[in-house]
C-alpha cells in the first residue's frame, strides 16, 4: 500500500491532493480512507511525503523539502545528511537550524536559487530546518544554574547553544544545589528564538564529587550501564565451555599454533592468525574471528540488545560491552589454552603477498599465546627464540609487503599516534601514553583488511545481501578549500581530486613540522565512514568492496556479515538498510562518548597541575602564525591551542604576512612556524572546555647568546579533536 501511495504521489502530472481525492486516484472505496490515513501518516512523519496547507499530499522531494539527520558543530552551524544517498551535504547557517539538536532527524528545505542565463557553479547546498521529524535524544546531562528569577541548566554539550530554564526539581531522588550535574527531560521548545524548557529527573551530584564525571558521560549518552536479566539469563544458558557436539562440520585447527595480538589492557580477543609455508613459494594465512553468531541467533534477547548497543564503546575508565561478558570476555573471546570456535578465512599467498586462492569455513582453536602488542614490538626488534616467534618474524615479512601492494593501489597513510590515559584506582589521571601505530599493530591490522576485502568480494560475487563500510570521495569542495589552507602555509600541493596527488602530499607532510596540523585538516576534509547496504567502496583504504567481519564482538555489524557469509540470512527483525544506520549511529554516539570520557580526566588531571607547586613543562611545536597571535601543538597532551598576542605584557609583536612570522619591536623576538618553545597550563574551563597555555620560564642558560624574553601567554581556543579514523 505505502509503494502504491509513493507511486501515485510520484507521477508526472500528479497534483497536490487531500485524502478523499487520493483515494479516487488509487481507486479504493470511501471505506478506506482511516487505513489510507494509516499509510500517510508515517510516510510524512519519516519526512518522505508533505502535508500542504489545505491539507494536501506532496512528495517532499517536489518541494525542495529533504529528509535527513542534521549534524551540528561547535560553532552552531548544521550540515544535513539526506536519507536519499544520492544527494549532496546541505549546510544549515546558525540562523536557520530552527529548534534542531546534534542528530535530530529534521525536514530541510533546500535553497534553490534562479540559474540566469550563465552556468550555476558547484558549491555548498544550503537550507533551512523546517520541522523535527524524530528527536535523537530528549535528556540533556548538564550544570544546575541560578539566576535572578529562576534555574536553568547549562548543557555539557556545546553543540547546545541555549540554556535550558526548569523549575525546582521534584523526585529527582536527592536535593539539588547550584553547580550539580543533573539530567533534565527536555519538554518545550517551540522557537530557538527563546530558551527550552525541562524538567530535572535525576541529580548526579557535585562535578568534583568521585565518579560524578564518568556518570555525566553515561547519562549524556544514553549508555546503558546493565544488562537486561532476560539477556544475562540467555548468556548463562549458553555455557562456559565448547561442547565436543559443537566441533561437528568444523575444521580442527588446534594442533595449529594460532596466536592473538591485541593491546595489553584487552580482554575480548576477537581474532587470532597462524602462518605456515606450504610450498617454497606460497604461504599459507589462517585469519581466525570469533564465531559470535553460533550463539547469538537473530531474533533472540541477546541479539536484540546487541543490535540496540550496535557496538561496545570504550571510555576512559571501563568498557561498555555489546555482548554479556560471559560471552564478551569469556566464551567467544580467543583467549589461550582453551577451545574457541571461529569462522576462518583462510589464504594461499604468493612470496610478494599477493592473494592466489580464498577459502572460507568454520574452525574450532586452541591458542598457544596471547601476545599484547609491546611483546610482539619486541621480539620482532631480536633473533626469534622458538617456533612462535619465529612464525611471528615470517607474518610481519608478510604483512610489510602486503602492507606496500596496499599503498601501491592508492591506500592512504592517515595512521596518527593515539595517547592513552591511563587511571589509578580512584579514576585519577597518573600518567599519559603515547601509542604508535608500529609494525606490531601493522601485522595483525594487513591481515584483518585482508579478510574484510575478501568477505566483501565474495559476498558481492554471489549477490549475497548484507551490510558494507563504506567510505565515500570527499566532497570536492572541501578538498579545494584544504588545499588552498596548504598553500597558504607555503607547502607544494597538487590536484587533490587525483589519488596520488594526495599520497604524494601525505608523504610531504610526515617530513614537516606543521605536517601533523595539516594532516589532521585533511581527515577533516573527509567524508565519516558508514554503513550501507549499497557496496560504495572505501575511498581511504581504496578499496572498491569492503565490509567489517572480524570484530563480531564488540560491532554488531560484523555479526550481521557472520549470518549473510554462513547463514545466508541476517534474520526477520529489521531490514538490513535499517540496520546499517541504526549501527552507523550508535557509532558516531560511542565515538563522542569515548571522546569526552577522555576530555572530562583531562580537564581534572590539568586543573591538579594548576594547583601543583611547580607545573609541568611540556615541550610545543608552533604550527600557525597569525596577526593576532600563534597556535601552538603540544603532543604531549594530545592538544593545541592559541597563544594570543593580546596577553603579552613586555613586548609588541609584528606580523609579516609575506614571511609568515611574528617579530617582537623590542626584544626582536622572531616567532615562525615550526619552532620548538616551552609552555605550561595557565587556565583551564570546564564549562568551555577551553585550556589556557602560557609559555615556560626559559633558563639563563637556554637563553644564553639570543636576546628573547620569556612572557606570559593565553591560548583561548579549546583543541581541536582528531576525526575518528575512517576504517
Amino acid at each position: 500500500m505505502e509503494e502504491q501511495v509513493l507511486s501515485l504521489l510520484g507521477r508526472k502530472h500528479y497534483v497536490p491532493s487531500n485524502v478523499p481525492e487520493l483515494l479516487r486516484q488509487l481507486r479504493w472505496p470511501p471505506n478506506r480512507q482511516q487505513e489510507l490515513q494509516g499509510v500517510l501518516r508515517p510516510l510524512e512523519d519519516s519526512g518522505r511525503i508533505t502535508r500542504t496547507k489545505g491539507n494536501r499530499y506532496i512528495l517532499s522531494r517536489e518541494a525542495d523539502l529533504i529528509p535527513g539527520r542534521i549534524q551540528i558543530n561547535r560553532q552552531a552551524k548544521g550540515f544535513l545528511q539526506p536519507d536519499d544517498l544520492g544527494l549532496k551535504e546541505i549546510m544549515i547557517p546558525e540562523d536557520a537550524t530552527s529548534t534542531a539538536l546534534h542528530g535530530d532527524r529534521v525536514l530541510v528545505r533546500r535553497d534553490v536559487r534562479a540559474r540566469g542565463l550563465r552556468p550555476e557553479r558547484a558549491g555548498q547546498e544550503t537550507g533551512s530546518v523546517i520541522r523535527i521529524l524524530e528527536r535523537k535524544r530528549t535528556r540533556i546531562v548538564g550544570t544546575l544554574q541560578r539566576g535572578r528569577k529562576f534555574l536553568y541548566v547549562i548543557p555539557d554539550d556545546p553543540r547546545l547553544p541555549h540554556d535550558i530554564n526548569v523549575p525546582p526539581p521534584r523526585d529527582a531522588g536527592r536535593p539539588a544545589n547550584v553547580g550539580d550535574k543533573v539530567v533534565v527531560e527536555l519538554l518545550e521548545w517551540p522557537s530557538r528564538h527563546t530558551n527550552p524548557e525541562g524538567e530535572i529527573i535525576e541529580v548526579l551530584g557535585s562535578p568534583d564529587a568521585e565518579g560524578v564525571d564518568m556518570l555525566s558521560v553515561l547519562r549524556q549518552y544514553d549508555l546503558p550501564l546493565h544488562f537486561p536479566k532476560n539477556v544475562l539469563a540467555e548468556a548463562r544458558a549458553i555455557g562456559t565451555r565448547v561442547a565436543p557436539p559443537e566441533l561437528a562440520g568444523r575444521e580442527d585447527c588446534r594442533p595449529h599454533p594460532v596466536i592473538t595480538i591485541d593491546p595489553d589492557d584487552a580482554k575480548d580477543f576477537d581474532d587470532a592468525i597462524c602462518l605456515q609455508r606450504v610450498a617454497p613459494d606460497q604461504w599459507q594465512l589462517w585469519v581466525h574471528i570469533a564465531d559470535v553468531s553460533h550463539y547469538v541467533k537473530p531474533g533472540t534477547a541477546l541479539d536484540v540488545e546487541a543490535r540496540q548497543r550496535g557496538n561496545s564503546t570504550y571510555l576512559v575508565d571501563r568498557v561498555i560491552p555489546m555482548l554479556p561478558e560471559a560471552l564478551s570476555n569469556e566464551l567467544c573471546s580467543l583467549k589461550p589454552d582453551v577451545d574457541r570456535l571461529t569462522k576462518c578465512v583462510e589464504f594461499r599467498l604468493a612470496p610478494d603477498g599477493r592473494v592466489l586462492s580464498t577459502k572460507f569455513g568454520s574452525a574450532v582453536i586452541h591458542s598457544q599465546r596471547r601476545f599484547s602488542y609491546p611483546e610482539v614490538f619486541a621480539i620482532l626488534q631480536r633473533p626469534p627464540n622458538d617456533a612462535i616467534e619465529r612464525m611471528l618474524h615470517d607474518a610481519h615479512a608478510l604483512a610489510q609487503k602486503i602492507r606496500r601492494l596496499r599503498f601501491k593501489a592508492g591506500s592512504l597513510a592517515l595512521d596518527f599516534p593515539e595517547t592513552k590515559i591511563r587511571l589509578d584506582e580512584r579514576g585519577r589521571v597518573v600518567r599519559l601514553e603515547k601509542v604508535a601505530n608500529d609494525v606490531s599493530h601493522q601485522l595483525i591490522e594487513e591481515y584483518m583488511l585482508l579478510a574484510n576485502e575478501a568477505v566483501a568480494t565474495w559476498l558481492l560475487s554471489h549477490n549475497q545481501q548484507t551490510i558494507y563500510r563504506v567510505h565515500e570521495a570527499p566532497d570536492e569542495r572541501r578538498l579545494q578549500e584544504y588545499r588552498e589552507d596548504v598553500l597558504s602555509h607555503h607547502v607544494p600541493c597538487g590536484n587533490l581530486s587525483k589519488r596520488p596527488e594526495v599520497s604524494k602530499l601525505l608523504q610531504k607532510l610526515d617530513t614537516i613540522p606543521i605536517g601533523a596540523a595539516l594532516k589532521i585538516g585533511f581527515l577533516r576534509s573527509l567524508r565519516r565512514a558508514r554503513y550501507a547496504v549499497e557496496p560504495l567502496g572505501h575511498y581511504g583504504l581504496a578499496k572498491a568492496k569492503y565490509t567489517h567481519f572480524t570484530s563480531p564482538i564488540r560491532r554488531y555489524a560484523d555479526l550481521v556479515v557472520h549470518r549473510a557469509l554462513f547463514q545466508k540470512s541476517h534474520g526477520p527483525t529489521h531490514s538490513l538498510k535499517e540496520t546499517a544506520g541504526h549501527i552507523s549511529d550508535t557509532e558516531r554516539n560511542s565515538a563522542d562518548a569515548e571522546r569526552d570520557s577522555k576530555d572530562v580526566k583531562m580537564y581534572a588531571f590539568l586543573k591538579a597541575q594548576l594547583q601543583s607547586a611547580k607545573p609541568p613543562v611540556y615541550p610545543a611545536l608552533v604550527i600557525d602564525v597569525r596577526n593576532f597571535g600563534f597556535f601552538v601543538d603540544v603532543p604531549g597532551l594530545a592538544m593545541s591551542g592559541l597563544v594570543h598576542l593580546s596577553s603579552v605584557t613586555d613586548d609588541f609583536f609584528e606580523f609579516d604576512a609575506a614571511r609568515g612570522q611574528l617579530t617582537g619591536r623590542r626584544n626582536r623576538r622572531v616567532i615562525r612556524l615550526g619552532d620548538n618553545v616551552q609552555v605550561q597550563i595557565a587556565k583551564v574551563d570546564s564549562f568551555k572546555k577551553q585550556v589556557d597555555f602560557r609559555l615556560a620560564l626559559e633558563r639563563k642558560q637556554e637563553r644564553a647568546g639570543r636576546d628573547r624574553s620569556p612572557f606570559p601567554a593565553r591560548a583561548f581556543k579549546p583543541h581541536p579533536k582528531r576525526p575518528p579514523m575512517p576504517w
